[in-house]
C-alpha cells in the first residue's frame, strides 16, 4: 500500500473504500458507463486509456477496488489512495507531486451519470489512472504537482473553491432540496463575482483544466481524448470532437481562458504530445513567485492575504499572513510585517522555539544591508559580529540602507550551518523614520538575516508543524453521499437491480420475471430508465411487445434535449450494434 509513504499531515484525507456500501445500482451505473465509453474512445481516446484499463485491471463489470490500483500503478512508480470527495487543492496536488493518485470512492448517481463536477471513482478511477501509462504523462503530472502547490492562491480562490465544492456535493447528495441546490449556486455565483484579480493559483488552476481535465493530443484536424474529465464524461465526450467546439493548439495562451465546471467548454486544447505539457508549465514555472522572489513575488503574496512562505537569500524562511510590505525611496522591498501565526524555517524545517506557538502574535524584519558596515546580513558568522564589535549583551545601533533604524541589546542568536539566521533584542526599538514598528515594551525583537527575498511560495515551509493553524487543511465532517439513509423506495429500486444483475451474472434470463421487474419499473419508477437499459440490453433479440415497448420508451426519452439524452442514445447504439 502507498498509505505508508504519506506525509503524517495528509493521513487525514485517508479513508477506507468500504466496498460493501456500493448498491447494485452503483455497479450497473459503472459497468454502463464504462461500456460506452470503451466501445467510444477505442476511436476517439489516446491509445494509453484503453492500454491504461486494461494494466490497472479496471473492468466494465465492477467498480474496481482502489487498493489493486494502487499495487498496479507501483510499476509506473506511482500509487493510488482512497479519499472522500474534495480534499484542499494544496493537499491534493501535494499528493499528486508525491506521485499518489487521489480517488475519490463515492459511485455518481444515476440523475448525474452523464457528468459530475463532484470528485468520483469514475473520474478519477477511469479518467485520470489509465494515462498515467505513459511516461510523459505520468511525469506532467508530478511535475504539475510540485509547482502547482508553490502558487500562490487568493482568499478569493478559497472561498471560491469551497463554493464548488459545496454545491458539487449537494448535487450529489440524495437528501438535499431544491433550496438547498439553488442557495449553493447563489454562494458559487457571488463567490465568482468576488473574484477581483487572477492569482497564481488560479492560472495554474486553468491549465490543469486544459490539459489534465479537458485536454486533447495528437493533431489539430483530428485529435484524441486525453483528459480525465472528457473521459469519464459520457456526454460531453461524445460532442467535443465536433467541429462547433473551437480546437486551439496548446500554449501558455491557455490559461488566459477562464472555464464554467457547470457548461460544456466552448474551446479546448490541443497538445502534439505529452512532452509540450511539461514545456509550457516551466514556461509559466519562470514567471511565478517561488522563482522571482523580490518585490514582485512579495507583493503577490500581500494581495493574496493567505498563508505564503518568503525565503530570504541566507536561507531563512518566514511563514505566514505578509500584512505589510514597506518600500525604500528606491522601490525596493525594506521591512516585512506578517500577522497571526507566523513560522521560522530553514529548508523546511521549522527553526527549534520559533513556531506559530511563539510568534502567535506576528513577525516582523527588515530586509537588506547595513549601512556604514562591514556586517553582510545575507552571510552573517560569528567572526563577522565580532570583527564588527558586537558581542552578546551590547546596546546594538544598525541603520539599514532601505531607512529602517534598530536599536537595542543584542541577547542571542540563532545559528545554522555556520551562518546567523536570527539576531534577538532585548529593549529594542524600530523604527522607520518617526514611526515605530517596534517597541520596546512589546518583548523580545526577532530579526531576520538576509539582504534580499529570493523566493516567495504558497502555504508553510514546515507543513507539518504548521498545520494546525490552517483552516482549509482541516476535513470537513460530513459522511460521504453513499452512506445516507435510504428511502423505502430507494430500496425497492435498488432490490430490483438486485434481481435483474443476477440474471445477467448468471446468464439466465427469466423473461417473465423481466417484464415484471420493466413493469413495477414503469409504475413505481418511472424516471428510472437506465434499469430498463440494461433488461434490453438483456433481451434486446426478442421481438416481444413488452420489449419493444422499453425500446420505446427508452428512443423518445433519448429525443429530449437534455444531458442524458445523448448518453441514453450511446447505450441504444452499442445494444443495436452488438
Amino acid at each position: 500500500m502507498t498509505y505508508k509513504y504519506i506525509p503524517p499531515h495528509l493521513e487525514k484525507y485517508v479513508v477506507d473504500q468500504d466496498y460493501s456500501r456500493y448498491t447494485a445500482i452503483d455497479q450497473t451505473c459503472w459497468r454502463f458507463i464504462l461500456r460506452i465509453s470503451k466501445d467510444f474512445f477505442k476511436n476517439y481516446a489516446h491509445d494509453s486509456f484503453l492500454e491504461g484499463l486494461d494494466k490497472f485491471g479496471i473492468s466494465s463489470e465492477k467498480i474496481p477496488q482502489i487498493e489493486d490500483i494502487d499495487q498496479k500503478l507501483a510499476q509506473f512508480g506511482w500509487g493510488a489512495v482512497c479519499v472522500r470527495g474534495f480534499i484542499p487543492p494544496a493537499a491534493f496536488m501535494e499528493l499528486q507531486s508525491l506521485q499518489i493518485l487521489a480517488i475519490a470512492a463515492d459511485m455518481r448517481s444515476v440523475a448525474h451519470l452523464s457528468y459530475t463536477p463532484a470528485p468520483d471513482i469514475v473520474h478519477e478511477a477511469a479518467g485520470h489512472a489509465p494515462i498515467i501509462t505513459d511516461p510523459d504523462y505520468g511525469e506532467y503530472l508530478k511535475q504539475y504537482g510540485k509547482i502547482a502547490k508553490k502558487a500562490i492562491a487568493s482568499k478569493e480562490d478559497t472561498n471560491l473553491y469551497n463554493a464548488i465544492r459545496d454545491l458539487s456535493d449537494l448535487k450529489e447528495f440524495p437528501d438535499a432540496t431544491e433550496l438547498e441546490i439553488k442557495s449553493a449556486e447563489y454562494q458559487l455565483v457571488e463567490a465568482s463575482r468576488r473574484i477581483s484579480y487572477v492569482s497564481e493559483a488560479a492560472y495554474m488552476t486553468r491549465m490543469n483544466w486544459w490539459t489534465v481535465e479537458y485536454g486533447l493530443i495528437g493533431e489539430l484536424d483530428k485529435p484524441k481524448i486525453y483528459g480525465a474529465g472528457l473521459l469519464s464524461s459520457v456526454g460531453e465526450s461524445y460532442t467535443c470532437l465536433q467541429d462547433n467546439v473551437k480546437k486551439i493548439p496548446f500554449s501558455l495562451d491557455c490559461i488566459n481562458y477562464p472555464y464554467d465546471i457547470t457548461e460544456p467548454q466552448p474551446q479546448l486544447f490541443i497538445t502534439p504530445d505529452f512532452k509540450e505539457l511539461i514545456n509550457v508549465l516551466n514556461e509559466y514555472s519562470k514567471t511565478m513567485a517561488y522563482q522571482v522572489g523580490g518585490r514582485e513575488g512579495l507583493e503577490k503574496a500581500l494581495q493574496a492575504e493567505t498563508v505564503n512562505t518568503c525565503e530570504y537569500d541566507s536561507g531563512l524562511q518566514v511563514s505566514g499572513f505578509l500584512s505589510q510590505l514597506i518600500l525604500s525611496d528606491s522601490g525596493n522591498p525594506s521591512y516585512l510585517q506578517f500577522t497571526g501565526h507566523v513560522q521560522l524555517s530553514y529548508k523546511g524545517r521549522q527553526l527549534t522555539g520559533h513556531g506559530g506557538d511563539c510568534h502567535h502574535e506576528g513577525f516582523g524584519s527588515p530586509i537588506g544591508n547595513i549601512l556604514g558596515s562591514e556586517i553582510s546580513t545575507f552571510n552573517l558568522t560569528r567572526d563577522q559580529l565580532e570583527n564588527s564589535g558586537i558581542t552578546l549583551n551590547s546596546q546594538v545601533q544598525l541603520n539599514f540602507e532601505g531607512g529602517i533604524n534598530l536599536n537595542g541589546i543584542l541577547s542571542s542568536f540563532y545559528e545554522v550551518d555556520g551562518k546567523i539566521l536570527l539576531l534577538s533584542f532585548t529593549n529594542c526599538s524600530v523604527k522607520e523614520g518617526d514611526r515605530y514598528l517596534f517597541r520596546p515594551e512589546w518583548g523580545v525583537y526577532d530579526m531576520a538575516c538576509g539582504s534580499t527575498i529570493t523566493s516567495v511560495f504558497a502555504g508553510p515551509a514546515d507543513i507539518k508543524k504548521y498545520v494546525v493553524y490552517l483552516e482549509e487543511f482541516k476535513p470537513k465532517n460530513e459522511l460521504p453521499t453513499a452512506i445516507t439513509k435510504a428511502s423505502e423506495n430507494d430500496i425497492e429500486l435498488n432490490r430490483l437491480y438486485e434481481q435483474v444483475e443476477k440474471q445477467r451474472l448468471e446468464n439466465n434470463y427469466n423473461l417473465i420475471e423481466l417484464k415484471v421487474i420493466s413493469d413495477t419499473l414503469d409504475k413505481h419508477h418511472p424516471e428510472d430508465w437506465l434499469l430498463n437499459m440494461v433488461i434490453l440490453e438483456m433481451v434486446s433479440k426478442n421481438n416481444l411487445e413488452w420489449v419493444r415497448k422499453i425500446r420505446k420508451k427508452l428512443e423518445d426519452r433519448a429525443s429530449n434535449e437534455d444531458a442524458i439524452s445523448t448518453t441514453i442514445t450511446r447505450g441504444l447504439l452499442l445494444i443495436n450494434g452488438s
